[in-house]
């Protein structure tokens, strides 16, 4: 079981930081990801980072604003998110696939789909006010 947690109500131009943690399982070797869902849509792929954290991947839309990051003795990923805009209130998931990726599967890009990860979290909402 993944839970979200970190979102809320923050101003544009603030910074969050999201964090997920797993109960029940260890990530160990997962991939694990960020996506969000803003409201009607589906799920868009955000960041993922390697098992080891070597390897991390991001949406062209949030590069340099966002950083993925985790934890593996505590059994967490987290998100960064700086300089906040309106357009990323939406609510956050994070993900994780027991299948293995190297760090340079997951630098290139080559795991971003919803249906590459098979555990879910129930994610966390930001909203971003102007």
């Amino acid at each position: 079981r993944l839970v979200e947690s970190g979102g809320g109500l923050v101003q544009a131009g603030d910074s969050v930081r999201l964090s997920c943690v797993a109960s029940g399982r260890m990530f160990g070797d997962d991939a694990l990801a960020w996506f969000r869902q803003f409201p009607g849509n589906e799920r868009d792929f955000v960041a993922v980072i390697s098992w080891n954290g070597v390897g991390t991947y991001y949406t062209d839309s949030v590069k340099g604003r966002f950083t993925i990051s985790r934890d593996n003795a505590k059994n967490t990923v987290d998100l960064q998110i700086t300089f906040l805009k309106p357009e990323d209130t939406a609510r956050y998931y994070c993900a994780a696939t027991s299948n293995y990726y190297s760090d340079d599967e997951v630098s290139i890009g080559g795991i971003r789909e919803a249906e590459d990860f098979q555990s879910w979290g129930q994610g966390t909402q930001v909203t971003v006010s102007s």
